[in-house]
C-alpha cells in the first residue's frame, strides 16, 4: 500500500488508510479541485510478488467497483524484494458481479494489466 500513498502523494492528493474498515476499497484519495471541492477517488490495493499470475478478488471489491464506477480504480502493485513494479492503475476493472455465492474470483493479472492506465 506504502508504493500506492506514494504515488497518489506525488500527484498532489491527500490520502487516507481506509483498508480496515472493509468497505470494498484501501485507500481514499482526495483530488483538490479549483471550485474546492474535493473529489474522492476510491483504489483498492492488490499486491503481488513479481512473478505470480493470479490476483484473487473479493465480491465486495468487485460490487464496489460496478457500484462506483470511474470513481473506483484497482492498483496493482508487484513486489520483487525491494523494488516495486507499479501502482499500475486500472480503471473501471470489473463488467460483471461475481456469480451467486460466489465470495471471490480469480483473476488473471496480465489481464488487468492490460486495462491500466496513467492515473
Amino acid at each position: 500500500m506504502q508504493a500506492v500513498f506514494d504515488a497518489e502523494y506525488a500527484l498532489g492528493h491527500r490520502t487516507k488508510d481506509v483498508s480496515a474498515e472493509k468497505c470494498g476499497w484501501d485507500i481514499t484519495a482526495y483530488v483538490e479541485q479549483p471550485e474546492g471541492l474535493a473529489l474522492e477517488h476510491h483504489i483498492e490495493v492488490k499486491g503481488r510478488a513479481k512473478g505470480q499470475t493470479e490476483v484473487i478478488v473479493t465480491r465486495n471489491e468487485i460490487c464496489t467497483a460496478l457500484n462506483q464506477g470511474d470513481k473506483f480504480w484497482l492498483a496493482i502493485v508487484l513486489v520483487d524484494g525491494d523494488n516495486i513494479d507499479g501502482p499500475h492503475y486500472v480503471p473501471q476493472p470489473f463488467t460483471q458481479e461475481p456469480e451467486p455465492g460466489a465470495v471471490a474470483v480469480t483473476y488473471q493479472i496480465n489481464s488487468l494489466l492490460a486495462k491500466a492506465g496513467p492515473r
